[in-house]
């Protein structure tokens, strides 16, 4: 049995990273590669990050079915899951792992209430737009429309299974790492206590207080007017 794994995060929260690690310890897990209308950002490949088809293309795979979900970003480029992913998942006997905005997984939930949701919170929003700074692939109003995306964003965290807060890089790999896992292994029958336990502390009822101050400084700064 396939399970589907749901990764969401604002831009910049360093949910690709944690992904891309996570792909390279975790076995049977395939990876869903996006179809997107944007053009290509720095170094990005065709069939590697995403696969960059037209616009009229991708509205002739809406027509034909052929996306598990999608969703228009930024009120123009659209994003979507192709099928054929979960169909090779099934047949290899492996997990599906989809990066997807929370449009996509609250499409993807609806659809297959039995998919595993993970949300990844930055440590604040200042860290947030430092990391989009650094990166140098958006200029100044692209960045602050990001921002403001990442505010509605976050609003949706409770609607995960679990939240996962990116502030140490190795420990975040371990902890998506222990998610993945454990989910696998109750899966199976076979729980494991150590994975478990870590998992677990990511679920809303054990990270509530933790992450508070992380939605107050996005709202601080609503309420501020920026």
């Amino acid at each position: 049995m396939t399970t589907i794994f749901i990764i969401s995060a604002p831009s910049g929260s360093g949910k690709s990273t944690l992904v891309n690690k996570v792909r390279q310890t975790v076995p049977h897990l395939e990876f869903s590669i996006s179809y997107t209308t944007r053009p290509p950002r720095g170094n990005e490949k065709n069939g590697c990050e995403y696969f960059f088809i037209s616009r009229d293309e991708f509205e002739q795979m809406i027509r034909e079915d052929e996306f598990l979900e999608y969703a228009r970003v930024f009120e123009y480029d659209y994003y979507g899951t192709a099928r054929r992913f979960l169909q090779k998942a099934e047949q290899e006997a492996s997990d599906l792992l989809l990066d997807i905005d929370v449009q996509g997984a609250a499409q993807i939930k609806a659809r297959l209430p039995e998919a595993v949701s993970v949300f990844i919170l930055p440590p604040n929003r200042a860290e947030l737009e430092r990391r989009l700074r650094e990166r140098s692939q958006d200029s100044e109003p692209v960045i602050q429309k990001r921002l403001k995306a990442a505010r509605r964003e976050i609003e949706n965290y409770q609607k995960y299974d679990y939240i996962l807060v990116n502030d140490r890089l190795q420990d975040s790999v371990e902890t998506l790492k222990a998610i993945l896992l454990s989910e696998r292994l109750r899966r199976n029958g076979r729980p494991d206590a150590g994975l478990s336990a870590r998992a677990e502390s990511c679920r809303l009822e054990h990270i509530r207080e933790r992450i508070q101050p992380i939605l107050h400084s996005f709202a601080d700064t609503a309420a501020s007017g920026q």
